[in-house]
């Protein structure tokens, strides 16, 4: 729907909605092109007066919280006690915390001259954890290995791809350096499932030494158990599961751009799609037959 949206285009002189090019009399006009470019150029700022109350409520409250001090989930509390003694699980919504339990292992492993290994699915995902942890430990004691970057390889925590992570493994069973490590974080966990790269984690888990402690974050992992449980026949090692309960602790709020700049919650009260855009939707499905 949203793509058939975006194929149309408000056209101010005859207030109605035509596909680019549809209008005959437009084509063959000399000054088509900047008539159009007048066009778009005019619309309507975004407005919340079509949709007063509606706009309210969907952006009410978005903004920087009020300072206050930070107090630690029970299930983090519970992932970090659990880690002293076996690899960890966590499965968690996006957005409560998971990070922190990496984060506060690594501090606590980092203090004590120990080593530990961050590993993402994407590139950019890992320059991101790369620069956080930089700035929380000091960008001396934080390393980086992806496809395109090689930096401070021998720094205490080393921030890479899970690809990288996991042939680093296949070279040290081919008689090469070991992986020295004493936390392997495997963020995003669940690419274990997808149908082309899962394999990386597959084998990433199955070669990873016992003597490492792992620790797998996901948010959108349905078996925790069941996966847990092949963790721990695969590496010997026992595996606990933490989970937070409850919804996502930052809600997501869905809005739909409207080709004259005019912003509409997605959805009603009800749940259901918001009628104008549904309307809209229609017209232009019917315009098409």
């Amino acid at each position: 729907m949203t793509s058939k949206l975006a194929e149309l285009e408000w056209v101010h002189m005859r207030g109605k909605w035509e596909k680019p090019g549809q209008n005959p009399k437009r084509g063959r006009d000399r000054g088509s092109h900047r008539s159009r470019d007048a066009a778009r150029n005019s619309r309507p700022e975004v407005s919340a007066r079509s949709h007063p109350q509606d706009l309210k409520k969907l952006l009410e409250g978005i903004g920087t919280p009020a300072p206050s001090a930070f107090k630690p989930d029970p299930f983090q509390l519970e992932a970090l006690s659990a880690l002293e003694f076996e690899d960890v699980l966590v499965t968690a919504p996006t957005g409560s915390g998971k990070t922190w339990i990496a984060r506060e292992e690594i501090r606590r492993l980092l203090e004590t001259g120990r080593r530990a290994w961050y590993t993402t699915p994407l590139k950019a995902l890992t320059n991101s954890k790369y620069q956080e942890f930089g700035d929380e430990f000091g960008a001396n004691r934080v390393g980086i290995l992806t496809g395109d970057r090689k930096e401070n390889t021998d720094a205490p925590l080393i921030v890479g791809t899970t690809e990288i992570y996991r042939n680093q493994l296949f070279d040290s069973l081919r008689g090469g350096t070991e992986v020295n490590a004493d936390l392997v974080v495997l963020d995003e966990a669940h690419y274990l499932g997808d149908e082309e790269r899962g394999h990386v984690w597959e084998e990433a888990i199955i070669m990873t030494p016992p003597r490492i402690r792992l620790l797998l974050l996901s948010a959108t992992i349905g078996n925790a158990d069941e996966f847990a449980a092949w963790i721990s026949e695969v590496r010997g090692v026992r595996c606990g599961v933490v989970t937070r309960p409850g919804a996502r602790p930052v809600p997501l709020r869905a809005a739909f751009l409207l080709p004259d700049k005019r912003l509409l919650p997605l959805m009603d009260e009800r749940g259901r799609l918001n009628q104008e855009i549904a309307n809209m939707a229609e017209q232009n499905a019917n315009r098409r037959r």
